[in-house]
């Protein structure tokens, strides 16, 4: 995929997006950028990207389509409403949504895209801003293999995990599979450093302890030291997370699975949430412990 010939549009310059999108300006790609907020993709904007008033619009404009947005419900709008991106876009082009988002969703899309000449493909992600800023997400595949791989050099541009998992949904679902199993760590982490503090030790000596042995993961070794200087800003904010946790627990009432490991931590979220700190980043769940 040529980066001369092959324009994207990118719907969504938030915490993450906006980093991805850069991958894809800097490695010579005509990017039209749409976003609910313009001041977001200001960086974009003045590093070449072209500005459109709506998503629709830029779709029209582009080769790729990708979407980062929010919430099932912004997916479904931006997608599927009378002048959305399915509506708009070119005959030929690869539509991308990299939002964590429904299953079910999903394949609706992906059959509204085929309908009209366009592929749909859902490739959410994992590793957070970090991730995102040093283009090594990982990204979870579903949909149409040929679409998938036409586009898998901009995947690469932006990602360095990259498996297609099968049909349209099956992205969703692995993302879904992945938040099951950070839910449960999240509270590992935070219990263990809630535990070595109350024990009279410095959590921070015990972080480079447990860090480095087999109770580590990634969550315990890039948002931990995060708690512990009481730097709450979201890589992942709190409200999405509950949203993944919800759509989770949804899909597993579908398959007809007990998760109580996912529901316990949904519980402490939503706590969290209450707190009003739904716009911090997922971290919060130690200040949940040590401040309430």
């Amino acid at each position: 995929m040529c980066p001369s010939s092959t324009s994207i549009a990118f719907i969504g310059t938030g915490v993450m997006g906006r980093s991805m999108a850069g991958h894809l300006l800097r490695a010579g790609h005509a990017l039209h950028v749409y976003n609910r907020t313009k001041e977001k993709a200001a960086d974009l904007l003045a590093a070449g990207a072209q500005w459109h008033d709506s998503a629709g619009r830029a779709a029209a404009a582009a080769d790729v389509v990708i979407t980062v947005v929010g919430y099932p419900a912004d997916v479904e709008a931006t997608y599927l409403s009378d002048h959305g991106v399915v509506a708009q876009a070119r005959p030929g082009s690869v539509l991308i949504d990299m939002t964590t988002s429904s299953p079910s969703l999903a394949r609706r899309i992906a059959a509204a895209a085929s309908a009209r000449g366009s592929a749909a493909l859902d490739a959410p992600v994992s590793g957070g801003d970090i991730g995102a800023k040093e283009a090594r997400l990982v990204i979870m595949v579903g949909g149409d293999e040929a679409a998938f791989a036409r586009v898998q050099p901009l995947f690469a541009l932006m990602g360095k995990n990259i498996i297609r998992h099968g049909a349209a949904g099956a992205g969703q679902h692995c993302k879904l599979a992945n938040q099951v199993a950070i839910a449960s760590g999240m509270m590992a982490w935070v219990e263990a450093l809630t535990y070595a503090r109350a024990a009279g030790l410095d959590p921070a000596r015990v972080l480079e302890s447990i860090g480095g042995g087999a109770a580590s993961s990634w969550a315990m070794v890039n948002l931990g030291p995060r708690a512990l200087r009481g730097d709450f800003a979201p890589g992942f904010y709190v409200k999405h997370f509950l949203k993944d946790m919800r759509l989770a627990l949804e899909s597993a009432a579908e398959l007809k699975l007990d998760l109580p490991g996912l529901a316990a931590a949904k519980k402490l979220y939503d706590r969290v949430a209450a707190q009003g700190w739904e716009d911090l980043g997922t971290q919060a769940l130690y200040r949940l412990y040590t401040e309430s």
